[in-house]
């Protein structure tokens, strides 16, 4: 099949790419490492798109020294970004931090033309991106009164398929939970599937698993690939693969903490050497520093919890049950629901279970499997689980931190996601 006319422009190696509801970046890292090119980034948090154009001023920069001065406090961001002045104002203009709305959508569709005439781009190659996933989780709905039915989050996909039609892109990516599947009994679904092909796309839709894309956790998510070629995307050949490692690969370097050590800003690794799942994977090189390494303060009730967890969970690979605690140790009323309250990461298992944004209102169910340190995860370990590589910077308070993990698809997933966008393309 001749797909010169698919070709435009741009070199094919940098394909332009919109990112649509962003996050903390975790799919378009996946795309920077790919050598795609960003028009623009549309985040409405605003610790999220401070994350997304400290990571964007990242990839622009040919020399990171700075980068690297910014993240052992040599520098503040401030600083950071007036020393590379050009590439920072261009950077802070693509980073568009609105919520997407029948109100801001035209605005944001406007700004992003004037950014492509700036840059010289007469064409979007792809969009990426997925709304939040609240409305179409199964966990959300079931503790929602009306199964979440009348959440303006469920329509959130027409502003998507709106841009999809203004920009024509040669693909698109939509990722979201696999709770999206039975939302309103199908209906969202269906109705997606619908519009884009109208609008000239084949939609493909496949449930794929992190684990497959050498990531230690257990992950899935709903991913559309949708194109306009006459092949099918997910039957060219697999690009994933399921790594040989542990879970312990990727915490067994970090220094050990109490209960409310560590720091949030720069502090050294110790003595431990990186380990082969990290430096096969990059996410920690000779030239990194440790950031976001520090432990959530607990009592000693919680912490007495996390040993019998850790300590069951180590001997027999069992959870703990609530009714299984002894009884000065229960403070719920409710004894026979949400009995899975404390979960261990698995430390000797080649996934994690999934790490989400709960993790940041408490660590109960992000337990360190280290029965000395008896804590629950730090940000950079969540980051690690979700393949972020040490050097990547999480704006704002820890809470937003960890919800920008949480929410994120892991950045080597998304890596072959691209990879393989490109060659099908």
């Amino acid at each position: 099949m001749d797909i010169s006319n698919n070709i435009h422009s741009n070199e094919v190696d940098d394909m332009i790419i919109l990112d649509m509801f962003s996050g903390g970046g975790g799919l378009s890292e996946g795309f920077f490492r790919s050598e795609c090119k960003f028009v623009s980034h549309i985040e409405m948090n605003h610790h999220a798109s401070m994350t997304l154009e400290t990571r964007a001023l990242y990839h622009a920069l040919d020399d990171k020294d700075d980068y690297y001065a910014y993240l052992k406090n040599e520098i503040n961001r401030e600083q950071f970004i007036t020393e590379n002045e050009d590439l920072s104002k261009q950077v802070h203009e693509s980073i568009i931090n609105e919520e997407i709305s029948s109100q801001t959508k035209g605005p944001i569709i406007n700004n992003i033309k004037n950014i492509m005439n700036k840059m010289d781009v007469n064409k979007i190659e792809g969009i990426i991106g997925g709304p939040p996933c609240q409305a179409y989780s199964i966990m959300g709905r079931s503790r929602s009164p009306d199964c979440m039915k009348d959440d303006p989050r469920n329509f959130l996909y027409k502003h998507y398929i709106e841009f999809l039609k203004e920009f024509d892109p040669d693909f698109f990516i939509f990722e979201n939970v696999p709770g999206m599947r039975s939302a309103q009994k199908g209906i969202i679904l269906k109705d997606l599937q619908k519009k884009v092909t109208k609008l000239g796309y084949t939609p493909e839709i496949k449930i794929l698993n992190a684990e497959n894309f050498n990531v230690l956790q257990s992950r899935k998510r709903l991913i559309i690939v949708g194109h306009k070629t006459e092949e099918l995307f997910f039957e060219t050949p697999n690009t994933s693969n399921k790594t040989k490692y542990k879970v312990s690969n990727i915490l067994n370097d970090l220094p050990s903490l109490n209960p409310g050590e560590g720091m949030d800003s720069y502090q050294k690794y110790g003595k431990n050497k990186i380990t082969g799942y990290l430096k096969d994977f990059n996410l920690r090189t000779k030239k990194d520093v440790l950031i976001h390494h520090q432990a959530r303060k607990h009592n000693e009730r919680d912490r007495e919890i996390y040993r019998l967890a850790i300590n069951k969970w180590n001997k027999e690979k069992k959870r703990i049950k609530y009714r299984e605690l002894p009884e000065e140790l229960k403070t719920h009323k409710n004894r026979k629901s949400f009995e899975d309250r404390f979960k261990v990461i698995a430390a000797n298992s080649n996934a994690a279970h999934t790490v989400v944004a709960h993790i940041s209102k408490d660590g109960h169910y992000y337990i360190h499997p280290d029965i000395k340190q008896a804590r629950s995860i730090t940000v950079r370990e969540a980051a690690r689980i979700q393949s972020f590589p040490d050097n990547y910077k999480f704006e704002g308070p820890r809470t937003s931190q960890y919800v920008q993990v949480g929410n994120a698809v892991p950045p080597l997933m998304a890596e072959k996601l691209a990879q393989k966008v490109k060659e099908f393309i």
